[in-house]
């Protein structure tokens, strides 16, 4: 049986990545900070990266790896190890004129970005903010990449399933369970922020252990759905309908204009097949929140103004 490490196991991806190797036969150990449940199976071990566990694994998983300090922790075990991957982040990629994700002017990709488009300068900075996210990923990937070691880096976008933190699937499922009679979309809902299912990520990761390699990999779904056809999957596994009305107030968590769509081409030259599209994996997020209701995080669901916006007379032309 092979053994396998996933680091930051009790997290949303890595927790999705323990499930999808026990389910392939793995032996796994999932390491985690705090005592968190783990998938059925799975032994979990507290620790973080300042305290790794010794030995020699099949397969190293690092989940929780946001800085070059985390790499330098992390890669004695992924030298030794048959196969390792690291979870980065589309934040990483640059326009032509050095926006990106997280930058105060949108970045303006010309078409799907592939995993040869220019990323942000390696950068030490606080990693839990919007100016240094990217930078230590970035410097992370390449402390890695140039060991030697056979790392494949993945790089999700907006990430969903069971445990997500925030679950921005709860932006259209509270608003179906309330029964809104409407939901306001920008653009009209054709904003689009590519989503990436753990499940598909898990997938992802278990293709890359079978085929050993230093590479980067977009890690998206197979599909690319927009706020309006989101909402509309939302809405439906909750019963509902609303009618869908253009308005500039209404802001979602996937309004990207410019759209950010990942090319999955090289993923699939590796022979990945993504467990399902949007629709078909974010159940899993949606039955999670209906059994764990999460608090509501603070501007998402201002109703009196949604309702002002409607008597002021938004355009009725979704």
């Amino acid at each position: 049986m092979r053994h396998a490490l996933v680091i930051g196991g009790t997290g949303l991806i890595g927790g999705a990545v323990a499930r999808h190797l026990i389910g392939a036969g793995w032996q796994v150990t999932a390491t985690g900070r705090r005592p968190r449940p783990v998938p059925s199976g799975a032994t979990l071990l507290l620790a973080g990266h300042n305290d790794l566990p010794t030995g020699t694994y099949d397969l190293v998983v690092d989940c929780a790896c946001y800085t070059a300090e985390h790499a330098a922790q992390v890669l004695p075990l992924m030298r030794d190890a048959g196969s390792a991957v690291m979870i980065s982040s589309k934040a990483v990629y640059v326009d032509a004129d050095g926006n990106h994700v997280n930058s105060p002017e949108p970045p303006r990709f010309d078409g799907p970005v592939t995993e040869e488009q220019p990323t942000l300068p390696p950068g030490d900075m606080d990693f839990d903010s919007a100016e240094g996210y990217g930078p230590n990923k970035v410097a992370a990937e390449q402390l890695l990449l140039d060991s030697g070691a056979p790392v494949t880096v993945l790089r999700p976008s907006k990430v969903h399933g069971a445990g997500a933190d925030p679950a921005r699937t709860w932006f259209f499922l509270k608003r179906a369970l309330d029964r809104r009679p409407f939901v306001l979309l920008a653009d009209g809902g054709r904003g689009v922020d590519h989503t990436s299912a753990a499940a598909n990520i898990a997938a992802l990761v278990a293709c890359a252990a079978d085929d050993p390699g230093r590479r980067i990999l977009n890690a998206a779904d197979p599909d690319a759905p927009d706020g309006l056809t989101i909402s509309r999957v939302i809405a439906g596994l909750a019963g509902h309908t609303w009618t869908e009305i253009d308005d500039e107030t209404g802001w979602h968590p996937w309004h990207r204009v410019p759209p950010i769509v990942l090319d999955m081409t090289a993923a699939g030259r590796l022979g990945y097949r993504p467990a399902g599209d949007f629709a078909t994996t974010v159940t899993e997020e949606v039955d999670w929140l209906l059994r764990n209701r999460p608090d509501d995080p603070e501007g998402w669901f201002d109703y009196p103004a949604e309702d002002a916006r409607i008597r002021a007379g938004s355009r009725l032309d979704v």
